[in-house]
């Protein structure tokens, strides 16, 4: 295949509608708009979530509860998804395998059996994630 042979898939590309051109295109006058009204006029734009005047969703519904800001988000591996990854298992491993988004940081969980010998650097380990990495002999450390 080259260049010059590229074609769309069957069906995926369809002609603009040409509007207001004349009564037997169909489209024609109104152009589609309708008569009168805010939406027939030039230069209409809508303000996201506005809904006609009647109470926004956003407004409708109850407030509860409150979402810090600042909190400290962390992307969780299992032990068990340790396996097979290397001896040394730290940030960077794991976002060249694609199992991290590069800068976030990491916890380690407990779910599955730990690899035996393998050094993890990570910025968490919960309990039992800790005591299953230590007792296949291998080794946790905390990264800041």
């Amino acid at each position: 295949m080259k260049l010059h042979e590229l074609k769309p898939a069957p069906g995926s590309r369809r002609p603009r509608k040409r509007v207001g051109r004349g009564p037997g295109s169909g489209t024609g006058k109104t152009a589609g708009r309708g008569h009168k009204g805010q939406r027939s006029r030039a230069g209409f734009s809508r303000r996201a979530g506005f809904e006609g005047g009647q109470m926004p969703l956003v407004r409708r519904v109850p407030k509860r509860g409150f979402t810090n800001i600042f909190r400290t988000e962390y992307t969780v591996i299992n032990v068990g998804d340790l396996d097979g990854l290397g001896v040394v298992v730290d940030v960077e491993l794991l976002v060249s395998h694609g199992r991290v988004r590069r800068g976030m940081k990491l916890k380690v969980l407990g779910a599955g059996d730990a690899p035996a010998g393998v050094t993890v650097r990570a910025h968490r380990f919960s309990a039992s994630a800790r005591a299953k990495i230590e007792g296949a002999g291998g080794a946790c450390e905390e990264i800041a």
